[in-house]
């Protein structure tokens, strides 16, 4: 009976390591559940062709938007741990959603393997160029002197741009109006346009506009200032301590996944990262390359958990 129990496990584990040399041995399809033409879709369209060619296989994205990205997650964690379904979603899926959604169809702490965080990048707080607000310092004063009068355009409730806006109300005990709309760009149209007055955005959504003057920036939401705008002032250096905040795009798939694929999977993702010319087309537009650890993700992000948790309780954000 040993003998037959130790052969089972030796065809097993021989069977296991088969299909990662084999890995990929059809098409690859990469889930990002947002629409096209964000930040995770061009992440997950970068990584897809650039594992591809270091795998040599066929990675495909498939767009599956809806419920800030919960429908995409849910069919991520349907499907079969094999290596063949994949999730590329900004951090709304791994950590924010958990609080937001009530009836979440899945649980970001259990349901995934966790691959890799690939890039963050910070956000950028903008104003319409006539705006006479200055600084963070007038903006500030401006917002306790005139409560709920000035409006936060975001890309939606939960967005990292609407959550950045709430950390910084509470950390200095201010409030606006906030407006979520549908996305970041027309929430950015409208900031140009001058129907909203502020928002917080990723700096590589708006890094065109305050390189053409269209819009002002007042401060970035990163450690130290950015090389793409070493003219904008930290928070920190602003004043407003604790405010430091990055969007994330990360790596994912259905929880059970063969280790050896994982293996691979990871490999291949951070060789990508790595690759000049995709680091140069990433950089360029304010995003910083991680590339981390399945273990350094788990613990990231249960520290992404704890503390957007309590931004929204504290600010009775809720997803409608």
């Amino acid at each position: 009976m040993i003998r037959g129990i130790l052969a089972a496990a030796f065809i097993g584990a021989a069977s296991l390591v088969a299909h990662a040399q084999g890995y990929p041995a059809k098409t690859v399809t990469v889930v990002v559940p947002f629409p096209p033409g964000g930040s995770s879709d061009m992440i997950g369209r970068v990584l897809g062709q650039k594992m591809g060619e270091e795998l040599k296989g066929t990675f495909i994205v498939e767009n599956k938007a809806g419920a800030t990205g919960a429908i995409g997650a849910g069919y991520v964690k349907n499907a079969a741990p094999d290596g063949y379904t994949l999730l590329v979603s900004s951090l709304a899926v791994f950590v924010v959603n958990p609080h937001l959604q009530k009836t979440l169809a899945y649980d970001p702490s259990k349901d995934f393997d966790l691959i890799t965080v690939a890039v963050q990048a910070p956000n950028v707080l903008v104003a319409n160029p006539q705006q006479k607000v200055a600084n963070v310092k007038e903006l500030i004063d401006f917002l306790k002197k005139n409560p709920d009068k000035a409006t936060f355009a975001s890309s939606g409730a939960g967005s990292s741009d609407h959550l950045t806006a709430e950390l910084f109300w509470q950390l200095t005990g201010t409030k606006a109006i906030h407006v979520p709309y549908k996305g970041g760009a027309p929430a950015i149209q409208d900031v140009m346009a001058g129907h909203a007055d502020f928002s917080f955005q990723n700096i590589n959504a708006v890094l065109p506009q305050i390189q053409a003057g269209k819009l002002k920036a007042l401060a970035i939401t990163s450690t130290r200032r950015s090389p793409l705008l070493p003219n904008v002032p930290t928070l920190t250096e602003s004043g407003v301590k604790g405010a430091e905040v990055y969007s994330w795009q990360a790596m994912a798939a259905p929880k059970g996944l063969p280790p050896a694929v994982k293996a691979k999977l990871h490999g291949a993702a951070v060789a990508a990262l790595k690759d000049p010319a995709v680091a140069k087309q990433l950089t360029d537009q304010g995003f910083e390359i991680v590339g981390d650890t399945p273990e350094q993700f788990a613990k990231f992000q249960q520290e992404e958990l704890a503390r957007w948790k309590k931004v929204i309780e504290t600010g009775h954000i809720t997803a409608n």
